[in-house]
């Protein structure tokens, strides 16, 4: 298999299946293009991998998948074993749900705080717009943790901890502290837990080495 992917300080789309396929523990190859090139130069060279020219893109042998969420899918059906998602039927339609939203959701956090591994943590001034979205997210963390006893969404780790952990580097780097929205101390103590697993700690040394 090959994952394509954009820069890692930046791109939280790659940053989600590459977690999953480092969790999975299967050797894949990375492809690696830098974004935001002038003249066109990113699109030219994602479009051989990538329909959508974008990334990221997964290519197992004749197949090319290329959407984040979608490659995840993809991965769970083909490693079956790898609890990617919980076995629990409940579990796993709450722990898809909250993927989902994020896939979906959230567009002025997204906006408003982009992703920058290398950027030095400050306090920003928010947008109510944002700032909902924040407490939405920090409701949702509290409430699965809640539910399900942690340390993760579903209790054990699965692809909706991939998909909220850019959402914790973004959290790191404008200054938020769940602890001011709501019920913020399990959030919070989640979002730190996330950027402390292995996996995001590997993505965010290639990160700050590019």
């Amino acid at each position: 298999m090959e994952l394509v992917i954009g820069t890692k300080a930046w791109s939280t789309w790659s940053m989600r299946p590459w977690l999953v396929l480092k969790r999975l523990g299967v050797p894949f190859q990375e492809t690696l293009i830098t974004l935001r090139q002038e003249n066109g130069l990113t699109e030219a060279q994602i479009r051989p991998h990538s329909p959508s020219g974008l990334v990221p893109a997964l290519k197992d042998g004749d197949v090319v998948v290329w959407d984040s969420l979608a490659i995840c899918e993809y991965l769970a059906d083909k490693f079956p074993d790898g609890g990617l998602w919980p076995a629990d039927a409940a579990r796993r339609a709450l722990a898809r749900a909250a993927a989902a939203e994020m896939h979906s959701g959230f567009a002025s956090l997204r906006g408003e705080c982009p992703m920058d591994l290398t950027a030095e943590p400050r306090a920003a001034e928010l947008s109510e717009a944002t700032l909902k979205n924040i407490r939405r997210i920090a409701r949702l963390w509290s409430d699965l943790l809640a539910r399900h006893g942690g340390p993760f969404l579903a209790g054990d780790w699965s692809i909706a901890d991939a998909f909220y952990t850019p959402v914790a580097t973004r959290f790191r780097t404008y200054g938020v502290r769940l602890s001011d929205y709501g019920d913020g101390g399990p959030a919070g103590e989640y979002a730190a837990r996330l950027l402390q697993t292995p996996e995001f700690l590997a993505w965010e040394a290639d990160a700050r080495s590019q």
